[in-house]
């Protein structure tokens, strides 16, 4: 599972779309729903095999292109090269004339029938079906496992795009305030980790260094990137980042996967209690990530700027 979702949009009808904000409907719903979207809306077959790969996970397609031109091909053709290019992305087209039976029967293909439906409803109505199946793309994907992985991979760029921060920033400026707070951090995490080792030690408690696993520097990494942004006059965000996606990494990485077989309910068992897995958990999660994606690509441009 990825953050990211992108559509391909082939219609000779470009500019209405664009005028109708119909792209920018779709866009709002899927960022609303935790994705970072991207539409690239074109107008005819040239630009669209020129973008077409398999990174996008829907393609929507007029069926009847001719009034961009009278050597334009129908949506069963284009369709027909789209899977010969190894292509599999999932298609909707749509049509307000024509039989298209056989496109139909296709695997991986939606049809919208707006033959009975004119104006601006026409758009309306393929916007509404490409909300449903991109909703019915999510529900597949929002299980446990799936979501685990996005978050502690999310979570992992987001640190080493932190690392990058501190090193650029200390090339700009060489704050010693940052070098300052790096070292006070690690002294007191490893002095730390040294003092309870040696008491484990003098105690036998070989369960209690089994329960205390060394965690990786995401920690020294926040306090750096909390530094910076006190010393630049930013506002800083790094509580939030911590709790919204280190401490929900943390847990996810290490909870205890608990399933209802009665209610079919699912849940993690962390230090903290339990917690319920739903789509509104993971809607904010997505939002959170893009969120704090954000605030990190800003402070990196901001330093970029020094």
């Amino acid at each position: 599972m990825k953050i990211n979702y992108s559509i391909l949009w082939l219609d000779d009808k470009k500019s209405d779309i664009i005028e109708d904000n119909y792209a920018e409907e779709l866009q709002d719903f899927i960022f609303n729903e935790g994705f970072e979207p991207t539409i690239n809306l074109v107008s005819n077959e040239e630009e669209f095999f020129k973008n077409l790969n398999d990174s996008y996970d829907l393609i929507l397609t007029d069926y009847h292109l001719n009034e961009s031109g009278e050597s334009a091909r129908d949506g069963d053709k284009i369709i027909e090269e789209v899977r010969e290019k190894n292509v599999y992305t999932e298609i909707m087209f749509y049509s307000a004339q024509g039989d298209v039976a056989d496109t139909i029967k296709k695997d991986r293909i939606t049809f919208v029938d707006t033959r009975k439906i004119t104006g601006t409803v026409h758009y309306e109505k393929i916007i509404e079906k490409a909300k449903e199946l991109f909703l019915l793309t999510v529900k597949k994907f929002q299980h446990i496992v799936p979501m685990r992985g996005l978050l502690i991979q999310e979570a992992s760029n987001l640190e080493n795009d932190m690392l990058e921060i501190i090193v650029k920033y200390l090339q700009k400026k060489d704050s010693q305030n940052v070098k300052d707070a790096i070292y006070t951090s690690l002294i007191s995490f490893y002095g730390e980790k040294h003092r309870k080792a040696t008491d484990y030690k003098d105690k036998n408690s070989i369960g209690k260094i089994l329960k205390d696993p060394l965690l990786i520097s995401s920690a020294q990494r926040a306090i750096a990137i909390s530094q910076i942004l006190d010393d630049e006059g930013v506002e800083n965000f790094i509580e939030e980042l911590k709790n919204d996606i280190i401490k929900m990494r943390n847990e996810f990485a290490h909870a205890k996967y608990v399933k209802d077989e009665e209610t079919g309910n699912e849940s993690f068992i962390t230090k903290s209690g339990e917690l319920i897995f739903d789509a509104e958990l993971c809607k904010k999660i997505r939002l959170d990530l893009i969120k704090h994606k954000k605030n990190i690509t800003d402070l990196d441009i901001h330093i970029e700027s020094l």
